[in-house]
């Protein structure tokens, strides 16, 4: 069982409900891999291995009335030769900026909290770090109540331990997941079939 507490893994949620989301998806995949094995490669991870989640609809939650449905998945960051204690994983905010430069790219707006969006990218977790600045809070707050990253996240890695302080005690993404799904908060995630640009689906 993997912590991702640990300096070898990282996760980032990628959302979408303006557009296209499945082109946006299908655009962003490569730059996005290319941003983080640059940001790993400078700390001297050598091979970080990502693995992608299918993608997945969902319904809007909070935010305003209305909204289209969204396009959720998760790419899961692990570093087959983890950084020496001497060279340790850059700051997660060097990575925030590589990942708000993509939103930008792809017409990201602010214009309402958790309204709709042309791309989302939220960085879940960075190693072990920490932050509760302004800019950057980690581990990601509401990782352990949102079934839209608990599905991808389990279709990919079920049994990995999320970070502390995110659910009411130790627990999987798979657990922490079926927990929500017990508590019927919210539509669960649908899961959709692979396609051109993004092969893993149901």
């Amino acid at each position: 069982m993997l912590s991702p507490a640990s300096s070898a893994g990282l996760a980032i949620a990628l959302g979408a409900n303006l557009g296209d989301p499945a082109a946006t998806f299908t655009a962003v995949r490569p730059l996005l891999a290319a941003a983080l094995q640059a940001w790993a490669g400078a700390a001297g991870c050598c091979g970080l291995e990502l693995r992608w989640s299918p993608r997945y609809r969902t319904a809007p939650v909070g935010g305003p009335p209305g909204q289209p449905a969204y396009l959720n998945a998760v790419v899961l960051g692990l570093c087959r030769s983890a950084p020496s204690p001497a060279s340790p994983w850059p700051e997660a905010g060097l990575l925030l900026e590589r990942l708000l430069a993509l939103e930008a790219r792809f017409g990201r707006e602010r214009l309402v909290p958790w309204g709709p969006r042309r791309l989302d990218l939220d960085l879940l977790w960075c190693g072990g770090q920490r932050s509760a600045s302004p800019q950057l809070t980690l581990p990601h707050p509401r990782l352990g109540e949102r079934s839209f990253v608990l599905a991808p996240l389990a279709a990919i890695a079920p049994d990995l331990l999320l970070p502390g302080g995110v659910a009411a005690g130790p627990c999987t993404v798979a657990e922490r997941l079926a927990a929500l799904a017990r508590a019927a908060g919210e539509p669960p995630p649908a899961p959709l079939a692979g396609a051109l640009g993004w092969p893993e689906g149901a």
